[in-house]
């Protein structure tokens, strides 16, 4: 007793869009699309009168509205994207600074977004935290 609990909620999502990486050297140079999972993780010191930390709706909801500005898109034409690479790594960033704004506040945060651009291959950004 006495000592705080530390919860963390997910919520996954996707999207499908094209990309190209610029300077690279191999296939990916070209154009070619993905369908892109994210998941966005979110951490909370504790529970309300309710017993939960935040609604998941919530978070759905923010993701939701980003997810859908890149659905269906050639990322290297959407900003942020237009000017740096539309890597996975890029895009989990620039999620996860944009999901933070809508959902960060007093003992809730968003701790990590999962990008994954297939089966095998995802990244996590976990907002500058050390390694």
């Amino acid at each position: 007793m006495g000592q705080q609990s530390s919860f963390e909620l997910t919520v996954d999502d996707q999207f499908s869009a094209a990309h190209c990486l610029r300077n690279y050297d191999g296939s990916c140079a070209r154009l070619h699309g993905h369908t892109w999972h994210v998941s966005v993780t979110v951490g909370a010191d504790n529970v309300g009168d309710m017993g939960m930390c935040m609604d998941f709706k919530e978070i759905a909801g923010h993701l939701s509205r980003i997810v859908e500005f890149y659905d269906h898109h050639q990322l290297n034409e959407v900003a942020p994207f237009d000017e740096i690479n539309p890597t996975a790594e890029n895009i989990a960033r620039v999620i996860f600074e944009k999901i933070s704004h809508g959902i960060n506040r007093d003992g809730i945060r968003v701790v990590a977004v999962k990008v994954a651009e297939s089966d095998r291959y995802r990244v996590t950004y976990c907002g500058g935290a050390p390694l």
